[in-house]
């Protein structure tokens, strides 16, 4: 099931779902039944899920063509955001930029940090560059969903506690993170202006096709301006979901549309690269992330 946020004719948020090229207005569907709120259907999934499965069932559904609407970012309004690192390449060509080495304790446990679940950005949605940046960064991230409440949830455990999955675009603004991580606290503004996820949140059931020793076998791409810079995949994360979501409930409560980002895939973003292989980003640019069964997430910086 793909799950999307869409604006109406009058420029109101609503829940929608795929089938095939087509958007599902779940509220309208439904004749009122399902919110037109992500959020609600997420903490209300036992009762939501099945209703909507029989919609897509349903020859008789209206739909609209997914090329007349204008998407969202697929949940809008997360309780909160923590946003992990999870890739050891991406540590290791981080820190050897840097002139570090990766720290002993990134391999004791799952370390994240959170970020500003108020500036979401969706799918073709302009992200204007910070003022005082000239280090503009993508980084590309897959992220979970939390589905249901929980507390000190046990890594064999957290699958029942995940809702979905989407494509996550971590923008970086380099100089200023770099500046401000100096005093040993951050990442902050070089993070919070921004974060694109979507274009849709797919359930967890489309992912088991893929599953390869608690991980995914998901390709990752990264494109600006139509040329592929970031090519990854997921298999190769060293830190799974599971243990993410254990390190992030340990005595603090999960609660049910709390985004996890797995941190960038090795190679994921231009701070890896080079930019002798590609400059930071600006004005004009558009930049492209791509997954295994997600779609592209597509974003101009202006």
């Amino acid at each position: 099931m793909k799950l999307v946020t869409f604006y109406n004719q009058v420029g109101n948020q609503r829940a929608g779902c795929l089938k095939d090229d087509e958007i599902i207005d779940l509220e309208k569907a439904s004749n009122g039944d399902i919110p037109s709120s992500m959020l609600e259907i997420i903490q209300n999934q036992q009762s939501y899920l099945p209703f909507i499965q029989e919609l897509l069932k349903s020859e008789e559904v209206s739909s609209q063509s997914i090329d007349e609407v204008k998407l969202a970012p697929p949940l809008s309004n997360p309780p909160s955001f923590r946003d992990f690192v999870a890739f050891e390449k991406h540590v290791k060509n981080a820190t050897k930029r840097n002139g570090d080495k990766v720290a002993p304790e990134w391999y004791e446990m799952p370390i994240f940090y959170f970020s500003n679940p108020h500036s979401l950005k969706g799918p073709n949605e302009e992200v204007k560059r910070p003022a005082k940046c000239m280090r503009l960064d993508y980084e590309l991230e897959l992220a979970c969903i939390i589905g249901k409440e929980g507390i000190d949830i046990k890594a064999d455990e957290a699958e029942e506690y995940i809702f979905g999955y989407t494509i996550l675009n971590d923008w970086s603004a380099r100089d200023l993170q770099m500046k401000e991580m100096k005093v040993l606290l951050g990442p902050a503004k070089g993070k919070d202006f921004a974060t694109s996820i979507g274009p849709y949140i797919a359930t967890k059931e489309e992912f088991e096709p893929y599953k390869v020793n608690g991980r995914f076998d998901l390709e990752m791409t990264a494109s600006v301006n139509g040329a592929v810079l970031s090519k990854g995949n997921f298999k190769e994360v060293f830190y799974t979901f599971g243990e993410m979501i254990e390190r992030a409930s340990e005595g603090v409560k999960l609660y049910p549309g709390d985004i996890i980002g797995s941190g960038t895939v090795g190679y994921g973003c231009i701070m890896e690269l080079g930019i002798e292989v590609h400059r930071w980003l600006e004005p004009g640019d558009e930049v492209e992330l791509s997954i295994t069964e997600l779609g592209s997430l597509k974003n101009i910086i202006v």
